[in-house]
């Protein structure tokens, strides 16, 4: 396992059905400051965070498990999906006797955060969206098994591959479209400390911890499962403050995002949700490029305040 980070505030271990999540806490504050969870993407891990965390500067305290089937707790589960998921948010939010918190989500972890709050209205006092959560139901033309390999298609191939070492994985992502450049960036050996993270070493090499079913069944619940595409709605009939942060550009760095230009033609912005656009950012960048960081830290803050 890496050594922690520079803003690594310590770790924990939550009991949870299959097994033990481990928990980051990225950022601490004084006990009267508020509390946000923060919940990473369908193959990445809690240390996603650690730029926004960073920038938080003691102004709140923020948590961020590793999800089931991922990094530090890969051998939690089955059972996985999004559901299981949210059942272990509120787990986590029981072990730290937290009666509300703030919920952040990115890619994936914005759908986990919605279901939680869709769940358990009383548990959640604000949620923000990071480039997820919306949009993402297929037209009834297109076919799932096609739509599942566009949009997990290179993660799915990367999952399945071995490197000689660390070093020769962090090669590997200098030269990914989206990504790469951040790595000679501000925040760069913030998200080292993140990539490395996901590694585990077996005869052979290195590879990555993310467990192939549950990002399967994760991704699965994200085309089609009516509960998890319709929570942001549920959540905002609930009285739940939700903020959307998105990026224009795409995962690869293309100029189409998971929003396109603006919104998918077959899923509108549902009313009452606050949109922002990160300018410049794509959909890695915008949890991990400074000024993206600084938008996210401010709505993060502004959140917590409501």
């Amino acid at each position: 396992m890496p050594a922690p980070p520079p803003v690594h505030a310590g770790a924990m271990s939550v009991p949870v059905n299959g097994g033990d999540l481990v928990v980051s806490r990225l950022s601490s504050a004084a006990p009267s400051a508020p509390t946000a969870i923060a919940l990473h993407g369908i193959t990445g891990n809690g240390w996603a965070w650690l730029p926004v965390a960073a920038g938080l500067f003691g102004r709140m305290s923020l948590w961020a498990p590793d999800l089931r089937g991922r990094a530090a707790s890969r051998l939690v589960g089955p059972p996985y999906g999004l559901g299981t998921h949210a059942d272990d948010v509120i787990a986590l939010m029981d072990h730290l006797e937290l009666e509300r918190a703030v919920l952040i989500g990115h890619s994936m972890g914005a759908w986990v955060g919605s279901l939680v709050a869709a769940r358990h209205p009383d548990r959640v006092s604000s949620l923000v969206l990071v480039d997820g959560g919306l949009g993402t139901a297929m037209p009834s033309w297109v076919d799932p098994d096609l739509f599942m390999y566009a949009v997990l298609g290179p993660a799915i191939q990367r999952l399945g591959m071995t490197f000689p070492s660390p070093a020769d994985y962090l090669a590997y992502w200098a030269f990914h479209p989206g990504l790469g450049p951040t790595l000679a960036g501000p925040t760069g050996h913030l998200v080292r400390h993140y990539l490395t993270r996901d590694l585990v070493q077996e005869r052979g090499g290195w590879r990555s911890s993310c467990v192939l079913d549950a990002v399967r069944a994760d991704g699965s619940a994200l085309l089609d499962d009516e509960e998890v595409l319709t929570s942001p709605q549920a959540s905002i009939g609930h009285g739940i403050p939700v903020s959307l942060l998105w990026a224009p550009r795409g995962a690869l760095n293309q100029p189409m995002g998971l929003y396109g230009g603006a919104w998918p033609p077959w899923r509108p912005l549902p009313e009452g949700i606050t949109a922002e656009r990160v300018p410049d950012a794509n959909h890695y960048t915008v949890i991990f490029d400074p000024p993206a960081v600084r938008q996210v830290v401010s709505r993060l803050l502004a959140a917590a305040a409501r």
